[in-house]
């Protein structure tokens, strides 16, 4: 087998590379989703690659037919359940980012982190525990 052969492996490595960095690198919240969706994609390209077989055909069944060989549909199925988890996951934190930045006026998880902070100091010193 030559690598040629095999693109939609590195298509996958490609998609999971590039989802993964969005996540890591990236302050805003929407765009650390959109990174986690690109990741759900490379995970579902690379399941429903692995169920196609070479030569392979549907797996129905015909009596009488010669012996053939046939794809496996049960990775296809299940990256079906898949898709529908990752636009539910997908709509769930594009409201919760619109809620953050409702409450709060931003989706930069930076600010997000300053303003908690000021919060904390804010409920210590109403509490007294700042003072010596």
């Amino acid at each position: 087998m030559n690598l040629a052969g095999l693109w939609h492996y590195w298509v996958v490595i490609a998609l999971m590379m590039i989802g993964m960095y969005t996540m890591i690198a990236r302050e805003n919240l929407v765009k650390k989703i959109m990174g986690l969706n690109l990741f759900q994609v490379s995970v579902i390209l690379f399941y429903v690659s692995l169920g196609k077989v070479a030569g392979g055909t549907a797996p129905i069944l015909i009596e009488g037919a010669p012996a053939t060989v046939y794809s496996n549909p049960l990775p296809h199925v299940l990256m079906l359940t898949a898709i529908v988890v990752g636009v539910a996951v997908t709509a769930v934190g594009l409201a919760l980012v619109v809620r953050i930045q409702g409450a709060y006026g931003t989706s930069e998880d930076a600010e997000l982190s300053e303003i908690d902070r000021a919060d904390e100091a804010g409920a210590a010193l109403a509490r007294g525990e700042g003072q010596g």
